[in-house]
Protein backbone atom coordinates (compact mmCIF):
# COMPACT_ATOMS: atom_id res chain seq x y z
CA UNK A 1 0.00 0.00 0.00
CA UNK A 2 1.47 3.49 -1.44
CA UNK A 3 1.35 6.03 1.44
CA UNK A 4 1.70 9.40 0.47
CA UNK A 5 3.32 11.26 3.78
CA UNK A 6 4.59 14.53 2.46
CA UNK A 7 1.39 16.25 1.38
CA UNK A 8 0.04 19.91 2.20
CA UNK A 9 -2.56 19.14 4.66
CA UNK A 10 0.07 16.98 6.39
CA UNK A 11 2.99 19.61 6.71
CA UNK A 12 0.06 22.14 8.19
CA UNK A 13 -0.73 19.17 10.52
CA UNK A 14 3.24 19.19 11.18
CA UNK A 15 3.11 22.54 12.07
CA UNK A 16 0.87 22.32 14.19
CA UNK A 17 2.43 19.82 16.15
CA UNK A 18 5.78 21.61 16.31
CA UNK A 19 4.18 24.62 17.92
CA UNK A 20 2.68 22.38 20.43
CA UNK A 21 6.52 21.27 20.62
CA UNK A 22 7.28 25.23 21.33
CA UNK A 23 4.30 25.80 24.04
CA UNK A 24 5.50 23.06 25.85
CA UNK A 25 9.64 24.42 25.74
CA UNK A 26 8.29 27.76 26.11
CA UNK A 27 6.43 27.01 29.35
CA UNK A 28 8.63 24.32 30.94
CA UNK A 29 12.27 25.20 30.08
CA UNK A 30 11.48 29.39 29.71
CA UNK A 31 8.80 30.26 32.20
CA UNK A 32 7.44 32.43 29.02
CA UNK A 33 3.51 32.31 29.05
CA UNK A 34 3.10 34.98 26.27
CA UNK A 35 5.69 32.48 23.74
CA UNK A 36 3.38 29.48 24.95
CA UNK A 37 0.02 31.43 24.34
CA UNK A 38 1.20 32.30 20.94
CA UNK A 39 2.63 28.83 20.20
CA UNK A 40 -1.03 27.37 20.87
CA UNK A 41 -2.66 30.40 18.39
CA UNK A 42 -0.60 29.20 16.00
CA UNK A 43 -1.24 25.49 16.75
CA UNK A 44 -5.30 26.33 16.45
CA UNK A 45 -4.40 28.21 13.01
CA UNK A 46 -2.88 25.15 11.45
CA UNK A 47 -5.32 22.72 13.30
CA UNK A 48 -7.99 24.80 11.33
CA UNK A 49 -6.12 25.04 8.03
CA UNK A 50 -5.05 21.56 7.51
CA UNK A 51 -8.55 20.36 7.29
CA UNK A 52 -9.27 23.70 5.56
CA UNK A 53 -6.59 22.35 2.86
CA UNK A 54 -7.70 18.75 2.38
CA UNK A 55 -10.82 20.08 0.90
CA UNK A 56 -9.86 22.61 -0.82
CA UNK A 57 -6.97 20.00 -2.37
CA UNK A 58 -9.03 17.03 -1.97
CA UNK A 59 -6.33 15.51 -0.46
CA UNK A 60 -8.04 13.67 2.23
CA UNK A 61 -6.54 10.34 3.56
CA UNK A 62 -6.21 8.21 6.82
CA UNK A 63 -3.18 8.70 7.30
CA UNK A 64 -3.73 12.29 7.97
CA UNK A 65 -6.65 11.79 10.03
CA UNK A 66 -4.23 9.71 12.44
CA UNK A 67 -1.76 12.63 12.42
CA UNK A 68 -3.88 15.62 13.17
CA UNK A 69 -5.20 13.40 16.40
CA UNK A 70 -1.73 12.86 17.43
CA UNK A 71 -0.85 16.62 16.66
CA UNK A 72 -3.51 17.65 18.73
CA UNK A 73 -2.29 15.15 21.05
CA UNK A 74 0.95 17.05 21.55
CA UNK A 75 -0.71 20.94 21.17
CA UNK A 76 -3.85 20.63 22.77
CA UNK A 77 -3.41 17.25 25.64
CA UNK A 78 0.14 17.92 26.92
CA UNK A 79 1.32 21.39 25.99
CA UNK A 80 -1.79 23.13 27.93
CA UNK A 81 -1.03 20.70 30.86
CA UNK A 82 2.45 21.37 30.88
CA UNK A 83 1.39 25.09 30.68
CA UNK A 84 -0.95 24.71 33.88
CA UNK A 85 1.69 22.82 35.48
CA UNK A 86 4.55 25.34 34.83
CA UNK A 87 2.51 27.78 36.57
CA UNK A 88 1.37 25.80 39.32
CA UNK A 89 4.77 25.36 40.50
CA UNK A 90 5.40 28.34 40.88
CA UNK A 91 1.77 28.83 42.93
CA UNK A 92 1.63 29.16 46.86
CA UNK A 93 -1.49 27.07 48.81
CA UNK A 94 -4.18 29.35 50.02
CA UNK A 95 -4.91 26.52 52.98
CA UNK A 96 -1.94 25.28 54.16
CA UNK A 97 -1.52 22.18 53.29
CA UNK A 98 1.21 19.84 54.10
CA UNK A 99 3.80 20.16 51.73
CA UNK A 100 3.43 16.68 50.34
CA UNK A 101 -0.24 17.37 49.40
CA UNK A 102 0.47 21.04 47.47
CA UNK A 103 3.37 18.71 45.85
CA UNK A 104 0.88 16.83 44.57
CA UNK A 105 -1.59 18.86 43.49
CA UNK A 106 0.92 20.41 40.99
CA UNK A 107 1.07 17.69 38.95
CA UNK A 108 -2.82 17.53 38.62
CA UNK A 109 -2.95 19.52 35.76
CA UNK A 110 -1.73 16.48 33.82
CA UNK A 111 -4.93 15.01 34.28
CA UNK A 112 -6.19 17.21 30.74
CA UNK A 113 -3.38 15.46 28.87
CA UNK A 114 -4.72 11.90 30.02
CA UNK A 115 -8.70 13.11 28.85
CA UNK A 116 -7.77 14.23 25.90
CA UNK A 117 -6.04 11.45 24.83
CA UNK A 118 -9.73 10.04 25.75
CA UNK A 119 -11.28 12.85 24.11
CA UNK A 120 -8.88 12.62 20.87
CA UNK A 121 -9.38 8.34 20.41
CA UNK A 122 -13.46 8.68 21.45
CA UNK A 123 -13.38 11.34 18.05
CA UNK A 124 -12.12 9.11 15.53
CA UNK A 125 -14.76 6.50 15.90
CA UNK A 126 -17.66 8.58 16.58
CA UNK A 127 -19.82 9.41 13.45
CA UNK A 128 -22.04 11.64 15.14
CA UNK A 129 -19.54 14.59 15.36
CA UNK A 130 -19.49 16.07 12.10
CA UNK A 131 -21.81 18.67 12.94
CA UNK A 132 -21.56 18.92 16.81
CA UNK A 133 -18.95 18.25 19.00
CA UNK A 134 -19.59 15.64 22.35
CA UNK A 135 -17.49 16.80 25.01
CA UNK A 136 -15.06 19.93 24.86
CA UNK A 137 -12.55 20.27 21.74
CA UNK A 138 -9.28 19.81 22.63
CA UNK A 139 -8.65 23.17 20.87
CA UNK A 140 -10.47 25.17 23.16
CA UNK A 141 -9.50 23.37 26.24
CA UNK A 142 -5.96 24.30 24.93
CA UNK A 143 -6.94 28.13 24.53
CA UNK A 144 -8.81 28.22 27.74
CA UNK A 145 -5.78 27.13 29.77
CA UNK A 146 -3.10 29.17 27.96
CA UNK A 147 -4.77 32.06 27.77
CA UNK A 148 -5.86 32.23 31.69
CA UNK A 149 -2.27 31.66 32.47
CA UNK A 150 -1.33 34.70 30.66
CA UNK A 151 -3.70 36.73 31.53
CA UNK A 152 -2.87 35.68 35.27
CA UNK A 153 0.65 36.63 34.46
CA UNK A 154 -0.03 39.90 32.50
CA UNK A 155 -2.33 41.21 35.26
CA UNK A 156 0.14 40.57 37.92
CA UNK A 157 -2.05 38.46 40.01
CA UNK A 158 -1.53 34.83 41.08
CA UNK A 159 -3.74 31.87 41.77
CA UNK A 160 -3.83 29.41 44.37
CA UNK A 161 -2.28 25.65 43.56
CA UNK A 162 -5.85 24.05 44.97
CA UNK A 163 -7.67 26.46 42.66
CA UNK A 164 -5.30 25.44 40.02
CA UNK A 165 -5.85 21.77 40.13
CA UNK A 166 -9.57 22.39 40.60
CA UNK A 167 -9.89 24.03 37.02
CA UNK A 168 -7.81 21.31 35.66
CA UNK A 169 -10.26 18.35 36.96
CA UNK A 170 -13.11 20.83 35.88
CA UNK A 171 -11.73 21.07 32.19
CA UNK A 172 -11.18 17.22 31.81
CA UNK A 173 -13.96 16.12 32.77
CA UNK A 174 -15.80 18.83 30.42
CA UNK A 175 -13.38 16.59 28.11
CA UNK A 176 -15.19 13.48 28.00
CA UNK A 177 -18.62 15.44 29.16
CA UNK A 178 -22.11 13.82 27.02
CA UNK A 179 -22.52 18.04 26.87
CA UNK A 180 -23.74 18.54 23.36
CA UNK A 181 -21.21 21.89 21.92
CA UNK A 182 -21.96 23.38 18.61
CA UNK A 183 -19.35 23.87 15.91
CA UNK A 184 -19.26 26.51 13.60
CA UNK A 185 -19.92 24.41 10.61
CA UNK A 186 -23.20 26.25 9.55
CA UNK A 187 -25.51 24.63 6.58
CA UNK A 188 -27.50 28.02 6.35
CA UNK A 189 -26.92 31.32 7.64
CA UNK A 190 -30.76 31.33 9.33
CA UNK A 191 -30.86 32.55 12.56
CA UNK A 192 -33.37 29.52 13.53
CA UNK A 193 -30.68 27.26 12.90
CA UNK A 194 -27.70 29.02 14.37
CA UNK A 195 -29.23 30.47 17.62
CA UNK A 196 -26.01 29.49 19.77
CA UNK A 197 -23.29 30.87 17.40
CA UNK A 198 -24.76 34.14 17.08
CA UNK A 199 -25.76 34.68 20.74
CA UNK A 200 -21.79 33.54 20.82
CA UNK A 201 -20.25 35.52 18.70
CA UNK A 202 -22.56 38.32 19.89
CA UNK A 203 -21.22 38.27 23.58
CA UNK A 204 -17.65 37.49 22.36
CA UNK A 205 -17.26 40.75 20.41
CA UNK A 206 -18.21 42.52 23.38
CA UNK A 207 -15.94 40.75 25.93
CA UNK A 208 -13.32 40.90 23.70
CA UNK A 209 -14.19 45.29 23.67
CA UNK A 210 -14.26 44.75 27.59
CA UNK A 211 -12.11 42.13 29.04
CA UNK A 212 -8.51 42.91 27.75
CA UNK A 213 -6.40 39.86 28.47
CA UNK A 214 -8.83 38.28 30.06
CA UNK A 215 -11.08 38.26 26.80
CA UNK A 216 -9.92 34.61 25.55
CA UNK A 217 -10.65 32.97 28.53
CA UNK A 218 -13.95 34.31 29.54
CA UNK A 219 -15.09 33.31 25.51
CA UNK A 220 -14.25 30.13 25.72
CA UNK A 221 -16.12 29.96 29.40
CA UNK A 222 -19.47 31.58 27.35
CA UNK A 223 -18.95 28.54 24.70
CA UNK A 224 -19.17 26.26 27.60
CA UNK A 225 -21.98 28.27 28.90
CA UNK A 226 -24.35 28.78 25.88
CA UNK A 227 -23.29 25.20 24.38
CA UNK A 228 -24.82 23.75 27.87
CA UNK A 229 -27.97 25.72 27.67
CA UNK A 230 -28.86 24.48 24.13
CA UNK A 231 -28.28 20.55 24.93
CA UNK A 232 -30.31 20.60 28.00
CA UNK A 233 -32.88 22.68 26.37
CA UNK A 234 -32.99 20.10 23.36
CA UNK A 235 -32.66 17.06 25.70
CA UNK A 236 -36.30 18.57 27.11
Amino acid sequence: MKIKLFTVPNMITLGNLLCGCGAIVSSLVYGDFTLALIFVVASAVCDFFDGFTARLLRQYSDIGVQLDSLADMVSFGVAPSAIVYAFAAQATTHFALPAVVAECLVYVPFIMAAFSALRLAKFNLDETQHETFEGLPTPANALFCASLVFAVVSSGKSIDVEWLALVSVVMALLLVSPIRMFSFKLKSLAWSKNKSQYIFLALAIVALLTLGVYSVPTIIVLYIVISTVGWLFCKK
